[in-house]
């Protein structure tokens, strides 16, 4: 079979390799764009929220270039996304989409339905090759959230603006299309120095900034209008607080393989004394990252960001200000839809810029990230 799934950041590459491992054949829809936006948001309730008209959109656009199955998700938890694949699946056939529905059903298990699902969608039920396949696709999320961490420190001080970003989407060809253990880390390896040839000024004056919300928004440049870009131009130290590889481990990985507290727990306790409960989807982790970076001093400003809609981080949106003045901490938050106009953010991201660098002036804090190389 033809199989597609939905964007997330750079998520496709890792399930891509997957796929393509145990022998199946990938429609990668194109990249969120201002079609998907369209097409998803025709077809969706008007309330529902901003990732899922685009993973609709991505579905219907991958049907359209000869997918003959999708893959789902149906997650637990109090967020929506575990009445996506119901509602996603209904709308499809409503619109007379003739294809085969595959759900990681995380509320069954985690590697273990991972390991059931892969085999469903390829055929291919050789244990060897399935361990292998899931493992190549977990070290390769860890190997793009490496690299963005090193992308965020040189974009902001480069000497040329989109310098670092070309180095970096050369060697992101080479991790794609590495298919094993040795070849992927060369290429990891090799994307590195690529964008450590970047030519920067290291006595530039620099911000450090936490991205902080809902992991979709968070780390799909359509939906955030690339907030990591447009804030390195601004000279800022993007600190991506969620990552695929955080949400990965939280959600799939079992605990008896984990190495540590996750991202997740430690943002839970962090938040305690803001939130007492788990009020769905990334919520607690927005509140328990703001207080970590006041706390530790690690940031000078956090962006907060939230899908229009989303009722946990609207809970999270109101107890930020709690935080913000606790932790003496400047917080800005951006409600993303289809009707944000770019014009008007920017000019938001540019305000809050400037006004952490006249702050950190008056009130200098040592950053660990805005002063070591990575």
């Amino acid at each position: 079979m033809k199989i597609a799934f939905p964007h997330m950041g750079k998520l496709y590459i890792a399930l891509g390799t997957a796929i393509e491992i145990l022998g199946g054949e990938v429609v990668v829809p194109p990249y969120n764009n201002k079609r998907t936006l369209e097409l998803g948001s025709l077809n969706s309730p008007e309330a529902v929220c901003f990732p899922y008209k685009l993973v609709l959109g991505n579905y219907m656009e991958a049907i359209e270039n000869g997918a003959e199955a999708v893959l789902m998700i149906d997650s637990p938890g109090i967020c929506r996304l575990g009445q996506y694949s119901t509602s996603l699946r209904t709308t499809l056939t409503d619109l007379g989409y003739d294809v085969k529905f595959i759900n990681f059903d995380l509320y069954k298990g985690k590697l273990k339905e991972l390991y059931i699902k892969f085999k469903e969608a390829t055929g291919n039920a050789n244990p060897i090759t399935l361990i292998r396949a899931i493992n190549m696709a977990l070290l390769k999320i860890k190997i793009l959230d490496d690299v963005d961490r090193v992308l965020a420190y040189y974009r902001a001080r480069e000497l040329k603006e989109g310098d670092a970003d070309k180095r970096y989407f050369r060697g992101l060809g080479e991790i794609e299309a590495a298919l094993g253990y040795k070849e992927a880390l060369k290429a990891k390896n090799n994307t590195i120095k690529y964008i450590k040839s970047t030519p920067i000024d290291k006595n530039k004056e620099i911000v450090t900034i936490d991205l902080v919300g809902e992991v979709y928004v968070v780390l799909d440049q359509f939906s955030n209008l690339d907030i990591e870009k447009e804030l390195g131009r601004l000279g800022v130290h993007v600190n991506r607080q969620i990552n695929l590889s955080d949400w990965v481990q939280a959600s799939i990985m079992p605990s008896v393989l984990r190495f540590g507290k996750t991202h997740e727990e430690k943002a839970r306790s962090s938040a305690r004394s803001f939130l007492k409960r788990d009020v769905g989807g990334d919520a607690i982790e927005s509140i328990g990252d703001v207080a970590l970076a006041g706390k530790h001093h690690s940031a000078d400003g956090v962006v907060h960001l939230l899908p229009f809609t989303c009722m946990p981080e609207i809970v999270a949106q109101n107890i930020l200000p709690n935080v913000r003045c606790k932790e003496d901490i400047p917080v800005l938050s951006l409600v993303l839809d289809e009707h944000m106009g770019r014009a008007g953010y920017i000019t938001r991201l540019e305000a809050f810029v400037d006004l952490l660098k006249r702050r950190k002036r008056v009130e200098p804090k040592v950053h660990s990230l805005s002063t070591a190389i990575i």
